[in-house]
């Protein structure tokens, strides 16, 4: 698979759209049958690439979120309005249309079921997706490794995958889904309503953590992977992924 991720990030392959559905009113999810895909792993994103008719190319990259092995790769999306290639992503793609994809990229930010202890995922914003399909990949293969996904949102409205994650966290299988919403929470909401600081992870981390990955905006990653080494735990342990403003 390793040889494949890096074959794969040197050809281009066309992508057609199968399906197109709203995750929130900002977030969409394309499923793509892609040409050629040589696999690729839970964790890894892919280079999208669009060309206009007069032969104008916009490139973006994104975040696999499905897991290896279904009949199709999907990515969720988040529409920057002032962007590239989101806003095509997720207002104009529909059905039958195409467009080119290069990957999967990269093997350091992804799935491991067997770390040798407790997993922890912390995700901010759309930073849930690369999480999304580790989660996943561990339940399509049984994975039995102990894990905690962390999902950091502003509202109930914003979380994405919201009934999906739902599901997860209730089939008693080894996986806890946490969510705190940072700047509204509705009337019954009993979880946590704070951004990710020390405090937060010192009651959500377990304290044999084997592994954590973490995904989302640059400051957000940055503080929260101090506040885990500042909790104690291994830097060596935390990996980290991270986007800013790239025009979308």
């Amino acid at each position: 698979m390793e040889g494949a991720a890096v074959l794969g990030r040197l050809n281009w392959h066309v992508a057609e759209v199968a399906d197109v559905w709203p995750e929130t009113d900002r977030v969409k999810t394309l499923a793509l049958d892609v040409e050629g895909w040589p696999g690729h792993r839970a964790g890894q994103h892919v280079d999208v690439r669009l060309t206009a008719d007069d032969g104008y190319q916009a490139q973006r990259s994104y975040s696999i979120a499905s897991p290896d092995g279904g009949p199709r790769v999907e990515l969720t999306v988040e529409r920057i309005d002032d962007g590239e290639v989101s806003p095509y992503l997720t207002g104009d793609a529909h059905a039958g249309d195409r467009f080119e994809l290069r990957g999967p990229v990269g093997g350091y930010f992804v799935w491991d079921p067997d770390p040798g202890g407790p997993v922890l995922l912390v995700g901010g914003g759309s930073g849930v997706v690369p999480l999304m399909a580790m989660v996943r990949q561990r339940t399509a293969n049984h994975d039995e490794v102990p894990t905690k996904l962390l999902y950091s949102a502003r509202s109930w409205e914003d979380v994405i995958y919201r009934d999906e994650l739902g599901r997860y966290g209730k089939r008693g299988d080894g996986l806890e889904v946490v969510f705190t919403l940072t700047r509204e929470q509705p009337p019954d909401w009993t979880g946590f309503g704070r951004r990710v600081d020390r405090e937060l992870l010192s009651q959500v981390a377990p304290p044999d953590l084997s592994l954590t990955l973490v995904c989302g905006p640059t400051p957000f990653v940055e503080a929260v992977a101090e506040a885990l080494v500042g909790l104690g735990h291994e830097p060596s342990r935390i990996k980290t992924e991270r986007f800013g403003p790239t025009g979308g």
